[in-house]
């Protein structure tokens, strides 16, 4: 497990599914302890409202989201570098990370984390995917974190 970072970033394509939930997720578990944020190598969608809704039924909130990228990170002074750990969700912000970062001190990990945009045809069908990408990371980071202290 390791020693517990003090900030981690967590990224994916575009943060609107899989990264804000990590996000929120991590926020709500350990929220006191560890800075956390969220980008996407691209910011051309919103948050998406199953990510939203899969996420209110373990009581972690997204609603206030804003999607941002690492152009946007860096434009508004968030350095990469103030992050000790930094995990890709998706193959393509792995490597846009490890394209940025080559000469910073900081750990990069990437989790496999289903892509639920696209499953699915009913609204039912839809809901599942997201919920099974929300415990997939839910799982991840409770394994890589441990058991958050009840809030």
């Amino acid at each position: 497990m390791g020693t517990f970072p003090s900030a981690v970033l967590f990224c994916c394509d575009h943060n609107a599914v899989r990264s804000p939930m990590a996000e929120g997720i991590m926020k709500k578990y350990y929220g006191q302890k560890v800075y956390v944020q969220s980008a996407g190598v691209k910011n051309d969608m919103e948050i998406d409202g199953f990510s939203i809704a899969v996420c209110s039924e373990i009581g972690v909130e997204l609603h206030r989201h804003r999607s941002r990228s690492f152009e946007d990170m860096q434009q508004w002074g968030d350095d990469l570098g103030q992050y000790d750990l930094i995990i890709a969700l998706s193959p393509a912000s792995q490597r846009m990370v490890l394209d940025l970062t080559p000469h910073y001190h900081l750990s990069v990990e990437y989790w496999p984390i289903l892509d639920p945009t696209g499953l699915g045809e009913s609204r039912e069908a839809k809901l599942s995917a997201y919920r099974q990408a929300r415990d997939q990371i839910r799982d991840r980071v409770i394994s890589r974190f441990g058991m958050p202290e009840q809030n």
